[in-house]
């Protein structure tokens, strides 16, 4: 097994307990990460300002992979790269989501707007990203430049069931655009369910599996030389592409099955422990 040269960790449920606490322990391993001259690094469903609160605690200086490598912002969120999803995607799967009965939130660039100011887990998603949402009363001037789209509500069937129509209606060729000096090429949208009653679509480059591609070349480093953790199944993407990859104790048992090593829950500081055991461990 290659020397591993990057670390790279979900954020809820991984590095932070259900309560969003990033503990003193998780704190002490990355440091002692540095030390081993690891770089460590973070890939989230959350937009950039939902992330940049980890950046002085953990001292990071590595791109931040928000909306699950949708957008690469640096420590200070100016602008990497991204991955945006064309109106033409947008107005037809908020029609969906509509159909389906869910609410729905956009995030474009830094931002996030509902169009309930208390909606399903608005106050809840609001508490864990520590900013609050802009309110339209609809999505007319926020069709262009679209990162995210998300579907909510807490009918988990009913998420399942539009997830599952959004991949049917979506499998052909659609056209999104990448923010590089690349042509626009016709591809398809990339929807999964980030939880239970939440359903996330996103240009297909915005995946974990691509996160570490793009890390590991941003970072100069081998995939094989990576190792993720994670703990729900939009993470076996990252597990797949990385040479090492731990699951955490809560996760599903397709999501244990997929990893190279299981450790203990994000309640029981399973991320600390799997960096003391697996990573510097090995070293």
């Amino acid at each position: 097994m290659a020397l591993i040269k990057l670390v790279l960790a979900d954020v809820d449920g991984t590095l932070v307990t259900h309560e969003k606490v990033l503990t003193t322990r998780a704190i002490a391993s990355v440091r002692a990460l540095a030390g081993a001259g690891i770089a460590f690094a973070i890939t989230s469903g959350r937009p950039p300002r939902g992330m940049q609160m980890f950046v002085e605690p953990l001292k990071l200086t590595t791109p931040l992979a928000a909306f699950n490598g949708g957008r690469f912002v640096r420590p200070d969120l100016s602008l990497v790269e991204q991955h945006i999803l064309s109106r033409d995607v947008v107005e037809p799967i908020l029609a969906l989501i509509e159909t389906h009965q869910l609410d729905a939130w956009i995030y474009r660039g830094n931002d996030w707007f509902v169009r309930e100011r208390h909606g399903p887990h608005v106050d809840r998603e609001e508490w864990t990203v520590k900013f609050p949402p802009t309110v339209v009363p609809d999505f007319a001037a926020q069709m262009d430049e679209v990162v995210k789209i998300v579907g909510i509500s807490d009918d988990l069937e009913a998420v399942a069931r539009c997830e599952a129509d959004i991949l049917r209606q979506f499998s052909g060729d659609v056209h999104c655009k990448r923010t590089t000096p690349e042509r626009d090429q016709p591809l398809k949208v990339f929807a999964a369910r980030s939880q239970p009653y939440y359903v996330d679509v996103t240009h297909p480059q915005a995946n974990k599996g691509e996160v570490v591609l793009g890390l590991a070349e941003m970072l100069k480093v081998e995939p094989a030389e990576v190792a993720t953790v994670g703990d729900m199944p939009n993470d076996i993407s990252m597990f797949e592409k990385s040479g090492l990859s731990i699951a955490m104790g809560q996760s599903s048992d397709d999501v244990k099955r997929a990893a190279t090593h299981v450790t203990t829950s994000s309640e029981e500081e399973g991320f600390a422990n799997a960096i003391e055991r697996f990573i510097l461990g090995r070293t």
